[in-house]
């Protein structure tokens, strides 16, 4: 198993693996904008990094993506780890249990003693991914907010 952090050199399959991530959620940012993502954390790592698992072929089989945040209840630094996805058919190869594991190598490389994500509600296989490793579940409920007009000028529970 190798992973990496992705360089400009993986961008071309880390948007195929980007994109399939999308997918399964159901939505579709463009290509541009996730471009623009992936140049930013190579450019930046400070904000986050991109990590890219390939297999003994040199085939890329997943990716994730753990960015750096401050948590105010810990008084502490975490990793959020935004994104974790294995291609269907490289799924319960251990890929999975490799990016976690490199995210949280990153996050001690730099102090850092949490690791944070978060999966949709119906995501069963993940989840039991997750609990097998010794993640624990938390009990918050995620809120999103559209700010590119002003609050109040928006329906309700749009």
């Amino acid at each position: 198993m190798a992973i990496t952090t992705a360089t400009r050199d993986d961008f071309s399959d880390l948007l195929r693996l980007m994109r399939g991530y999308c997918d399964f959620y159901e939505v579709a940012p463009t290509d541009e904008s996730l471009l623009n993502l992936m140049t930013t954390l190579e450019a930046d790592p400070a904000e986050g990094v991109q990590l890219i698992a390939r297999d003994t072929s040199g085939v890329a089989v997943g990716f994730a993506t753990v960015y750096w945040t401050w948590q105010t209840l810990s008084a502490a630094r975490a990793g959020l780890m935004n994104d974790l996805f294995v291609v269907p058919e490289a799924r319960g190869q251990g890929w999975a249990d490799a990016l976690i594991d490199a995210c949280g190598g990153l996050c001690r490389e730099r102090g850092i003693e949490t690791l944070i994500w978060q999966t949709a509600l119906d995501n069963e296989r993940a989840q039991a991914v997750y609990s097998r490793l010794g993640g624990k579940s938390e009990r918050w409920m995620d809120w999103s907010l559209d700010v590119t007009e002003p609050i109040g000028t928006q329906a309700p529970g749009a």
